[in-house]
């Protein structure tokens, strides 16, 4: 077996993970999870911070508790946007939402 040279110098540089997820095709799918985890993340901060049980959000909210559960589950995408928002309306927040050109491998804001 051939020894490596010790001045060789492997190239651990390959491609971005956001171009593996377009390969896998899964990129919009993972970014709508993450989306979703962040938006759960913060609306359960903001009722802890709060001092509002799930209980007496979904009170609020004119809806059911296991609606709620769902909205705050990180991994369920299916929520409306109607229902984001008065969520985050009802913890006196608002949601803004931004559209962002895309370049091949990156994401940029313009």
């Amino acid at each position: 077996m051939k020894e490596k040279k010790r001045d060789e110098v492997f190239d651990h540089s390959g491609s971005t993970f956001n171009s593996f997820l377009e390969e896998e095709g899964i990129r919009g799918e993972v970014e709508a999870v993450a989306v979703k985890r962040v938006l759960a993340w913060q609306l359960e901060r903001a009722m802890q911070k709060q001092h509002k049980t799930k209980q007496a959000m979904a009170r609020e909210l004119h809806t059911s508790r296991s609606q709620l559960d769902r909205l705050l589950d990180p991994t369920n995408v299916s929520v409306s946007l109607d229902t984001i928002t008065r969520a985050a309306k009802a913890l006196g927040k608002r949601v803004t939402i931004r559209i962002s050109d895309v370049k091949v491998g990156r994401m940029i804001d313009r």
